[in-house]
């Protein structure tokens, strides 16, 4: 049959097909000779208009689109682990392979999955069971640390009539066969597609009240995000947004962590690529690539990709979340994702909103985040998918429309602010205008793992931050030596806070990540001293000479001289302060 679909106009990646009535909107189709992959996304009664996924150097008017019939989709299955994509879920160590090129090639057919490989199946279903969406299947061993769930695809159901013994199958081996209501039979094999737009269904959506854990002191104990929580990490050009997701990625309590780079350096993303293939995991012993999923898509890489990226990321970790796993997302940056938005849109003509960005700008924003939930699965477990974005607004300026925008769709926002991070303050999280919405969902948790206590701490600590801001106007006005001794002492505090607790050393190992335990006692340690100071003032005792003693410097050093698993070693500290200062205060009365 003759295909009349051909290629009208070309425009970068936006190309038009005239007077076609074959394709539907969403639909994935392959353009020209060597097949480049691209998705329908406007429909006139006149023109068809595509976005190609690839460079489209060389394609020229004439040359055929032939549809698919189905969305934009990624093949689920096992494989995914331990890889790097590129943005349309394209293996880019087998392209690498292929074509003896580390540059991707044009028209690359190659399976996102290796179809060749041979993994170890065990099927957990016998003749006679009856299936529904999302019930397993068969599990396979996908990495040393990550059992792969294999799941009914959501829209099927029926009764299992014929297994496979137990042993080593291909993706596209059928493993069970099941019959629908009708009567026709299903086969299934290891993986399933599924569009990259659509969410993946689940039972319901469960509270935001179990925090994502970690380890860094200013995330954890002042700003905490949720598991299936959102978090936007905005900052200029050098304030640390990678090295921030970098530490989360690393650390924080999910099973499953998806990092999509989103139209950023190629430089940092071969950094990521080193890092983590280095990198030990420290719950398993581990490579940490083993439980980490990589999709590259630096910024010269084909721009309608990227808008792609981040959907292809949400997408896998959906699936896993499917199987019962904790999985949080790191999109860096989301800003980058936002301008090939803004650049296909200007090719389209589109009518262009605040900063030349879609007016569409909000609700893709909000489709995103949206997709972040803990959840009940349809198989009845327990997942989640965390989403935390970076934001990268052109000269650090938070009033452009993608931070504010992100602002309307997340509940923490850390604020990342260069000037602490020149001063080698890090995470450069600026205290004063970060924020999270957490605080009512999690403060239960927190009461019931750490103690009421813990809560009445951090209140306290935000209360010493946010006076020392205050005081700090008047200083710069008048100095700090006009300021009574009560007011002098919240400043040193202060300082103790921020240098001893919210800064944190990623290369020191006792300080890259820190218990929550060990932030509750270094803040009991540092609230302490400040509460005796305050008393022993209170009897008209200098600061000066409680200064002196060196107490808070001290504590400033503390989170290196305790180590993680000696938390006792903070009575000495409480000793210390204790005989000091009332030694200071006998002497002062003798």
């Amino acid at each position: 049959m003759e295909n009349n679909d051909v290629i009208f106009g070309i425009n970068g990646p936006v190309v038009t097909v005239k007077n076609s009535k074959t394709f539907s909107m969403m639909e994935m189709v392959y353009v020209g000779k060597q097949r480049l992959v691209g998705e329908v996304i406007k429909i006139t009664d006149k023109a068809t208009t595509i976005q190609v996924y690839e460079e489209t150097t060389g394609l020229k008017p004439g040359d055929t689109v032939i549809g698919t019939g189905a969305p934009m989709n990624v093949l689920l299955g096992p494989g995914i682990m331990d890889n790097i994509f590129d943005g349309i879920e394209r293996p880019l160590k087998e392209i690498e392979k292929m074509s003896g090129s580390p540059f991707i090639s044009r028209g690359a057919a190659v399976s996102p999955l290796d179809t060749e490989k041979k993994w170890d199946v065990h099927i957990t279903v016998k003749t006679g069971d009856k299936l529904k969406g999302g019930d397993i299947y068969a599990t396979i061993p996908e990495t040393a640390i990550i059992e792969h769930r294999v799941m009914v695809p959501p829209n099927m159901s029926g009764e299992v009539v014929k297994t496979v013994k137990d042993g080593k199958y291909s993706i596209h081996d059928t493993v069970i066969v099941i019959k629908d209501k009708s009567g026709k039979k299903i086969d299934l094999s290891l993986c399933q597609q599924w569009p990259i737009r659509t969410p993946r269904p689940v039972i319901n959506k469960m509270p935001a009240d179990i925090p994502l854990i970690t380890g860094q002191r200013v995330i954890d104990t002042l700003f905490p995000v949720s598991k299936g929580g959102t978090a936007a990490v905005p900052g200029g050009f050098g304030a640390g947004k990678t090295m921030t997701q970098h530490q989360l990625a690393k650390w924080c309590d999910a099973d499953i962590i998806v990092y999509v780079g989103c139209g950023e350096r190629g430089n940092e993303m071969s950094q990521v690529l080193q890092e983590f293939g280095e990198l030990i995991d420290p719950k398993s012993g581990r490579p940490m690539t083993d439980r980490t999923v990589l999709i590259a898509n630096t910024s010269n890489m084909p721009v309608a990709a990227r808008e792609a990226s981040i959907y292809t990321g949400i997408t896998l970790a959906e699936y896993y979340r499917d199987m019962g796993y904790h999985c949080a997302i790191m999109a860096d940056s989301t800003s980058r994702w936002a301008e090939a938005l803004r650049e296909i849109s200007g090719r389209l003509e589109e009518m262009p909103a605040e900063e030349g960005f879609p007016a569409y700008l909000p609700s893709r924003l909000s489709e995103f985040y949206e997709r972040a939930a803990r959840v009940q699965n349809l198989n009845g477990s327990e997942g989640s998918v965390t989403v935390i974005g970076a934001v990268s607004p052109q000269g650090a300026d938070f009033s452009e429309p993608v931070t504010q925008n992100t602002k309307r769709f997340t509940r923490c926002f850390w604020a990342l602010d260069k000037s602490l991070a020149y001063a080698r303050h890090y995470p450069a999280i600026n205290w004063m205008t970060s924020y999270s919405e957490y605080f009512t969902d999690l403060d239960a948790w927190f009461e019931q793992n750490q103690g009421r206590d813990f809560i009445e701490y951090r209140s306290k600590i935000n209360a010493i931050l946010q006076e020392e801001n205050k005081l700090m106007e008047i200083v710069k006005l008048i100095g700090a030596d006009v300021l009574p001794d009560d007011q002098k002492l919240i400043i040193e505090t202060a300082r103790v806070i921020r240098v001893g607790f919210l800064q944190q050393n990623a290369f020191h190992k006792e300080d890259t990540y820190v218990p929550l335990e060990k932030q509750k006692l270094m803040m009991k340690t540092i609230l302490h001293l400040h509460e005796v100071a305050s008393d022993l003032i209170g009897r008209n005792i200098p600061i000066s000479r409680i200064t002196s003693l060196g107490l808070f410097d001290k504590l400033t050093k503390m989170k290196y001289d305790i180590p993680n698993n000696k938390l006792e070693l903070f009575k000495n500290y409480e000793k210390e302060i204790d005989e000091a200062l009332n030694t200071t205060l006998t002497a002062e009365f003798n």
